[in-house]
């Protein structure tokens, strides 16, 4: 298999779809012949033609429209919005249209869109190109969103995503798309979308969490592993909507204790929701509260100041040891 950086995946996962399918098409602003912000559509235009692979005018909101229009009418759009931080924007096109087109048609029509879009501290971005808002996204009905975190999940994930019926954010972290190698099959593969992965069995606690902070926790139980003697427990969940309760369920069921890590915001977002399912379906199983590590209800903060406020493996260890001394 080939070493893949993330980026090179999603191009692979476009690639693979452009050709197997001729209703796939990829636009947004600057992806032609520039190869897209970050370079995730390099060459696809010059492989697969202007008419398959284009750019848009400087307008989210016409992108949205335009994937809309195209989904009804039999095509597979997939939409690149620069930075998660435009997409309100687009969010009547997500949220009012796409996502409620097959409810509001009594099935008769449906919105086969992909929206991509990077996320995430770590790089030291300006202001609205690194917030994660994917709780915004999360909590619309009718809307599937995945956030990667690797880049063999990435492809089969993109890959999954472009041949779903409804309508799916696909949000990418922006720290993750170079700074991490990977084995990658040649061809096509599916990872199936609602589907979480536990990277790391343990006994003694679990962690759940996705996207740039799977990696932040996998370094995190290594250090409590070394310094507690326990187990620790990593669920990646792929896609934050649908969740993959199941997993988390049986896992807590194990664990008995179990901690929600996330890059965005405290309050109301996926560890929220995480916590509300555990709560529901297994809480005579808990030995501890579940506790959340996020950063503080502020807007993201400025480069300065960044890397103290996204949860780093330190204050991930905190968190662990708030549950295990419980």
């Amino acid at each position: 298999m080939a070493q893949m950086t993330m980026i090179q995946a999603i191009t692979d996962a476009l690639r693979t779809e452009l050709r197997r399918d001729p209703t796939v098409l990829v636009f947004g602003e600057d992806v032609g012949k520039v190869g897209g912000v970050f370079r995730a559509t390099e060459g696809l235009q010059k492989e697969f033609g202007e008419h398959r692979v284009f750019d848009t005018p400087l307008a989210e909101s016409g992108i949205g429209g335009l994937a809309v229009g195209l989904g009804v009418q039999g095509f597979r759009p997939v939409a690149e919005i620069q930075f998660i931080g435009f997409i309100f924007e687009v969010m009547d096109s997500i949220v009012a249209q796409a996502a409620r087109l097959r409810y509001r048609s009594g099935g008769r029509y449906n919105a086969p869109i992909v929206f991509r879009t990077p996320y995430g501290a770590g790089v030291k971005s300006p202001e609205l190109h690194s917030d994660a808002l994917e709780g915004l996204l999360a909590q619309t009905p009718g809307i599937k969103v995945v956030i990667p975190s690797n880049p063999y999940d990435a492809k089969g994930l993109l890959i999954s995503a472009i041949r779903d019926n409804d309508p799916v954010f696909f949000v990418e972290h922006l720290k993750l798309y170079r700074s991490i190698r990977g084995e990658v099959p040649e061809g096509e593969y599916t990872i199936p979308l609602g589907k979480a992965n536990v990277v790391k069995e343990g006994k003694d606690v679990t962690i759940i969490t996705y996207g740039a902070m799977v990696h932040t926790s996998l370094e995190a139980a290594k250090i409590i592993e070394e310094e507690r003697g326990v187990s620790v427990e990593v669920i990646d969940l792929r896609t934050i909507s649908p969740l993959d309760v199941e997993t988390i369920i049986e896992s807590v069921k194990k664990t008995n204790r179990a901690i929600v890590v996330q890059e965005a915001q405290r309050s109301a977002g996926v560890a929220a929701e995480v916590i509300a399912q555990i709560n529901e379906k297994a809480i005579l199983h808990l030995e501890a509260p579940v506790l959340r590590c996020a950063p503080p209800d502020t807007v993201l903060a400025f480069p300065l100041i960044e890397d103290q406020w996204v949860p780093n493996a330190a204050r991930i260890v905190d968190t662990l040891k708030q549950v295990l001394d419980f």
